[in-house]
């Protein structure tokens, strides 16, 4: 990176750092409150309040556009960092089988509604992946496989966002009406809220038994995003394959990857924590970086949601997110059931 591009960013970045230490001093008040969705919530505030929306669409903007793309994507890497591929075999191969019906159930299930309710394939696709496997980080993975562009990822953002939050609130509630114990409550939450933050948050309303299972079912969700990617890119390239086979103009070089560099290092470190050879004060430190890196990123991503703007053209799209909302969690639930019966 050139002097005067990191010139160019720096406002922007050190705007994301003092946004992210309010978030983790806010999260430190009140644990409930998941440090990542408050980094989106600052983010939307910084948008829209008089005092600061000049600032984060104008001089903040380059570094806080670079925040949302790159950083997300360090992120997405360390986030394998979280993942032992001996604690997801431990939960044996029905539960393996049923999370990931869920995750395929509840992808087709919100892209169809998202369709339904005539939101852009585009759309449709991102809050697909977030909603089915891990909120914006898949979000952000999704958007680079398939070239869309960093703008189209902010409503799929705010919507996981928006019904992620609805979850920390709403499912703990449930608890007593559908006599769930600790264990069906934990499988539920890791199979149907979006971000681990998220999980984290409404699981441990439950108790430390709820919350290791939660963590360990949505973990084995997370794990799906290297194939769905994968697959995505293999499509994308089978596309731009054809669109390409009829054009002269078709520049050398310019085929998309079929998995993408960070997806390739999200499966490095998933196979790294797997080993055991990194100590506990190595996870510790890599899981701080992670949500350093994905905290600004989600910042980034908040500070570009117009809310006059989202209440123009997203009324629809918040209605069909409700919707997934309430398909997801009903599939969550049965599957964990079926888990722990």
């Amino acid at each position: 990176m050139t002097h005067q591009n990191l010139t160019r960013i720096l406002a922007g970045l050190l705007t994301a750092v003092v946004a992210l230490a309010f978030a983790f001093a806010i999260h430190g008040a009140v644990p409930a409150l998941p440090a990542m969705t408050l980094a989106v919530v600052l983010g939307l505030l910084a948008a829209n309040l008089p005092g600061t929306a000049v600032w984060t669409a104008g001089r903040a903007r380059p570094g806080l556009d670079f925040a949302g793309k790159h950083l997300m994507r360090g992120g997405i890497v360390l986030l394998g960092l979280k993942v032992s591929l001996a604690d997801v075999l431990g939960l044996g191969w029905l539960a393996l089988l049923l999370i990931a019906g869920v995750v395929a159930a509840s992808f087709a299930g919100t892209y169809g509604i998202s369709r339904l309710f005539r939101l852009p394939a585009d759309t449709a696709l991102l809050i697909a992946t977030g909603f089915s496997i891990c909120g914006a980080s898949a979000i952000g993975a999704m958007a680079a496989v398939r070239r869309i562009s960093h703008r189209d990822t902010v409503l799929p953002v705010a919507l996981v966002t928006l019904c992620g939050t609805l979850a920390i609130g709403a499912l703990p509630l449930l608890v007593h009406p559908l006599h769930l114990d600790a264990a069906a409550f934990g499988a539920w939450t890791g199979a149907s809220v979006h971000d681990v933050g998220q999980v984290v948050a409404t699981a441990q309303t439950a108790g430390p038994a709820a919350l290791a299972l939660a963590v360990v079912v949505k973990l084995t969700r997370v794990i799906l995003l290297a194939p769905m990617v994968a697959l995505a890119g293999a499509e994308q390239r089978i596309r731009h394959r054809r669109e390409a086979a009829g054009r002269t103009d078709q520049p050398a070089g310019a085929r998309p990857p079929v998995v993408p560099l960070f997806v390739l290092g999200f499966i490095a470190m998933v196979a790294l924590r797997s080993s055991g050879w990194l100590s506990a004060g190595w996870l510790e430190a890599a899981a701080g970086l992670q949500d350093v890196l994905l905290g600004a990123a989600l910042f980034g991503l908040g500070s570009a949601v117009r809310i006059r703007t989202l209440l123009h053209t997203g009324a629809r799209a918040v209605l069909a997110a409700l919707a997934a909302w309430l398909l997801i969690a009903a599939l969550g639930l049965a599957a964990a059931l079926l888990m722990v019966r």
